[in-house]
């Protein structure tokens, strides 16, 4: 078995249905607490499989992760379980020092409590493999090289700075204890499942409902955008073959303006779902920017190919494409996720800002 947290979510319920589409793999235990972006619908097809075993709890109840490690005594635990929002940081920052922070502290420790009761193979096998971002590196000049894994840690936001610390905490767990961790940063990931708070899904989901596309500021905000399948297939080969306390950045190479995405959306919708009232980009609505609105990511992904031979498989044309299409074929999905607790959300961080004439 392998313990997996945060399972429910986008990337983590995108990695345990990836896992699980090899006949062959070993099973999943999967923790989730089932915040508002843990969907149990995301898994709706391993119902019937024996390999997955889902558990409703939370990463900071340390007698629970003991309890999981002791009965499944999995041969590795895979670290996805975060609050994961800038803009709900901003608003909130508590849950993340909770959740992101704290969790990871308990995971770590639970863990390394684990890690001592295992002998020979067992022990040699065990990995901790933690999840994290390219936001932990600040942000980037227009003419700046990409973020390489020696790049100093330099948040801008409560979520990244929480990142940060988990982050240091894995590190030091491996340097003081000798844990086996392994840790990638990822960049920006899109694809089925994700919850439409996030630029791409929220530009789908307004769009089809014929609602005001929020840009934040100018809409120069450069990312790079790395499918999630291609996310999952990096943190595989990470954890079959990546050296013990090392980072691994993890990208796809696709630097794009936030506009940009907004605009390709837009037309990808024109063609397999026009709008009788016109092209979607007339929804286009530019918006106060957030506060400490980092610039631009990039991500050298480099060392992961040159070390684990990997590569995305996607470029961002054919990724989003896939990624247009399934929100169009999966409307119940979409429709189900966008409870009261979410029109609230929106409601709270868009309903404030006002129109801006870039």
């Amino acid at each position: 078995m392998i313990l997996v947290t945060g399972g429910a979510g986008f990337i983590g319920s995108n990695f345990v249905l990836d896992w699980l589409a090899d006949p062959a793999a070993e099973g999943v235990v999967n923790l989730d607490a089932l915040t508002y972006a843990g969907n149990l619908a995301n898994l709706a097809s391993l119902k019937d499989d024996p390999r997955h075993v889902f558990v409703h709890g939370d990463i900071t109840d340390r007698a629970l992760i003991d309890r999981l490690l002791a009965t499944h005594r999995p041969r590795a635990l895979v670290h996805f379980a975060a609050e994961s929002h800038v803009d709900r940081s901003i608003h909130g920052p508590g849950a993340f020092m909770r959740t992101n922070v704290d969790g990871t502290f308990t995971l770590l420790e639970a863990a390394r409590a684990f890690w001592g009761t295992l002998e020979g193979a067992e022990k040699a096998a065990f990995r901790f493999h933690h999840v994290s971002t390219d936001e932990v590196y600040g942000s980037l000049k227009p003419s700046d090289p990409p973020f390489a894994e020696t790049n100093p840690y330099e948040p801008n936001s409560p979520y990244s700075a929480s990142k940060a610390a988990s982050d240091h905490l894995v590190r030091a767990w491996h340097h003081t204890y000798g844990l086996p961790v392994v840790t990638t940063n990822c960049s920006n990931n899109y694809g089925p499942y994700h919850f439409p708070e996030k630029l791409i899904p929220l530009m789908i989901v307004n769009a089809l409902a014929g609602k005001p596309l929020p840009v934040y500021g100018d809409g120069q905000q450069i990312r790079d955008w790395l499918y999630v399948k291609d996310h999952c297939s990096a943190i595989r080969a990470v954890l079959a073959g990546g050296r013990l306390g090392e980072t691994y950045n993890i990208g796809g190479w696709n630097e794009q303006a936030n506009i940009d995405i907004v605009n390709i959306v837009c037309s990808l919708l024109d063609e397999l779902q026009p709008d009788p009232a016109g092209p979607y980009a007339r929804l286009i609505t530019y918006v106060t920017d957030r506060p400490g609105h980092d610039r631009r990511y990039a991500i050298d992904a480099r060392k992961i190919e040159r070390e684990l031979g990997w590569r995305p498989a996607e470029t961002f044309a054919t990724g989003i494409r896939k990624t247009v299409a399934w929100y169009l074929a999966n409307r119940e999905w979409v429709a189900e996720v966008q409870s009261g607790s979410y029109r609230d959300w929106l409601a709270r961080n868009y309903g404030g800002r006002v129109a801006d004439p870039a």
